[in-house]
C-alpha cells in the first residue's frame, strides 16, 4: 500500500480515538468496580438498551467461559436492565442518554472504555444477543484460548456471526428469563454466504444467512454484515471503526486464511430471532437510532407482519462447535 494510504488510515484511527475521547463526556458512571480488574483478566465490553430479560443467561454464559469483568454502557434503559446489573462485583456500568446513532452505534463509547480500562487485556466486545463459540469451548475456557493466542503471537481473533432461529414462527415459543436462547433458536443456515475482501482495511466482508435470504432477498448486497473481530488483546491506540467488523491498525484484520494456512476462528451465535424480536423491532423503528435510518429494522418490520418463518429445507440444527468446523464456518487452525 502506498505511503499516503497508510497515512490516511493513521489519521482515521487518530480521529476515531479523538471522537471516543470526546464521547466520554456523554457517559456518567453508575457503578465503578474497575479497581477489581486484575492483570490477565479477560474483560467484556457491551452497549445495551432494554435487555433485562436476556441478561441473566448472558451473564451466566460469559462468567462460565471465564470473563472476569463486564464493562457495560447502558443507553438509557427503562426496563430494569441497569438495576439488574447493579450490585455485581464483577460489573462496571456507565449510563448515557445520548444518541446511539451519533455515537456510531456505541462504537465511540466502547472505544473510550476499552482505551481507558482494557489496555493489555484480552477483551471481548459483543452484544447481549451474541454468544461466543470457539474451538474446544465445551472443555476449555476463554483464558485457554487467549493463552494460546499469546503464545502464537496473535493479537485478534475473528468470529463469524451466525443467525440462529426457531422452526416455525419466531413468536411461537415465549422466551423466559434465564433460559438458554438456543433451546428455542436451534437452527441456522449452513451455507448461503457471500465473501469479499475490503481492500483498504483488509478485512473479510461476509453476508448471507437467513437475513439476506428472507429480509434482503431483493437486495442481498445491502444485507447485514456477518464478519466480526470480537476478541482482541487490546492496546490503548486501537480503535474499532464500524461495530466490531474491522479495526485499526489494519493488521488486526488479518484473521482469515492466508498462504501460511487456515487461521483459527470462532462464531458468534446470534440469538436475535426470539419472540421478543417483534417488540424490539417496533421500538427501534420509532427510535430511528440504527444504521441508515434503521433500514435493517424496516426490512424486518415489513416481513415480520406476515409472520414469516426463517426455517427452510436447507436449515441445519445446531449440535456443537465441531459441527460448525465441519461446515467450514469456523476453524481450530493449528490449535490442538
Amino acid at each position: 500500500m502506498k505511503w499516503w494510504k497508510i497515512y490516511r488510515l493513521r489519521l482515521r484511527r487518530k480521529l476515531a480515538l479523538w471522537r471516543a475521547f470526546r464521547a466520554r463526556r456523554q457517559l456518567s458512571i453508575h457503578q465503578d468496580n474497575t479497581s477489581q480488574i486484575k492483570k490477565g483478566d479477560v474483560l467484556l465490553v457491551c452497549t445495551l438498551r432494554n435487555e433485562r430479560i436476556r441478561l441473566p443467561y448472558f451473564m451466566k454464559y460469559y462468567r462460565e467461559l471465564g470473563v472476569k469483568h463486564f464493562l457495560f454502557v447502558d443507553n438509557d434503559s427503562d426496563d430494569g436492565s441497569r438495576e439488574y446489573l447493579t450490585g455485581a462485583a464483577d460489573v462496571s456500568i456507565w449510563h448515557t442518554t445520548a444518541s446511539y446513532r451519533n455515537s456510531l452505534f456505541g462504537v465511540y463509547w466502547m472505544n473510550w472504555i476499552a482505551r481507558k480500562y482494557c489496555h493489555d487485556h484480552w477483551t471481548l466486545t459483543v452484544d447481549v444477543d451474541e454468544f461466543f463459540v470457539f474451538p474446544f469451548c465445551d472443555t476449555r475456557p476463554i483464558p485457554a484460548l487467549t493463552d494460546w493466542l499469546d503464545n502464537s503471537g496473535i493479537r485478534s481473533f475473528s468470529a463469524m456471526l451466525i443467525d440462529m432461529y426457531p422452526k416455525g414462527p419466531i413468536d411461537a415459543q415465549p422466551y423466559k428469563e434465564g433460559q438458554d436462547p438456543m433451546e428455542i433458536a436451534q437452527w441456522f443456515d449452513s451455507g448461503n454466504y457471500m465473501l469479499s475482501t475490503n481492500y483498504e482495511y483488509q478485512n473479510l466482508w461476509i453476508q448471507g444467512g437467513p437475513r439476506a435470504r428472507l429480509f434482503f432477498s431483493d437486495d442481498p448486497y445491502n444485507a447485514p454484515s456477518l464478519n466480526k473481530i470480537p476478541l482482541v488483546r487490546w492496546h490503548k491506540d486501537y480503535a474499532y471503526m464500524h461495530s466490531t467488523h474491522m479495526l485499526l491498525p489494519r493488521g488486526l484484520n488479518h484473521v482469515y486464511e492466508t498462504e501460511g494456512g487456515e487461521k483459527a476462528s470462532g462464531v458468534l451465535m446470534h440469538a436475535k430471532f426470539l419472540n421478543t424480536f417483534v417488540q424490539k423491532t417496533e421500538e427501534e423503528l420509532q427510535r430511528r437510532q440504527h444504521y441508515a435510518g434503521s433500514r435493517e429494522y424496516l426490512a424486518y418490520h415489513n416481513r415480520i407482519k406476515d409472520d414469516p418463518e426463517l426455517w427452510c429445507n436447507w436449515s441445519e440444527k445446531y449440535i456443537n462447535w465441531r459441527q460448525l468446523e465441519i461446515l467450514g464456518l469456523m476453524s481450530k487452525g493449528n490449535w490442538a
